[in-house]
């Protein structure tokens, strides 16, 4: 699973996929809505293949953990709403998924994060099992 092409814009609820890039920027459509739309150099985007969840030895690449949770979920989505489930709920799932996350560094807005992605991400099915085992037989 490639992260690098979808994008966290800061000020944009959902996460976005890049379709091009421009003279100024790019050009990205909602993975929710669907909607296209322009962001320029000076808006804050990071890409989800840059981000990492802190581990007790090292970090994480997201899209190990989104596999992760994956597996753990049977590919289904979370049975809570991110935004509104108890952390204790939360957690517990991360800890099946990713059993040796920091518990001092990683927070709850961290781990609300990361559920509410993993749903986008699967209902714009960007996760499967398929890739992994393409990945597995390649190597």
């Amino acid at each position: 699973m490639d992260l690098t092409s979808i994008l966290v814009i800061s000020g944009k609820p959902d996460l976005s996929e890049l379709v091009s890039q421009t003279k100024g920027g790019a050009i990205v459509k909602n993975l929710v809505t669907g909607q296209k739309y322009p962001v320029f150099k000076n808006d804050r985007i990071s890409s989800l293949g840059e981000i990492r969840i802190f581990t007790e030895n090292d970090e994480r690449p997201l899209d190990e953990v989104m596999q992760a949770i994956f597996k753990v979920l049977d590919g289904k989505a979370t049975a809570f709403d991110p935004k509104k489930a108890e952390s204790k709920e939360m957690f517990a799932l991360l800890e099946q998924a990713l059993p040796d996350y920091d518990r001092e560094r990683v927070h709850a807005s961290d781990v609300k994060k990361l559920f509410c992605w993993y749903n986008i991400l699967l209902s714009a099915e960007k996760i499967s099992l398929e890739e992994e085992k393409k990945e597995t037989t390649e190597n």
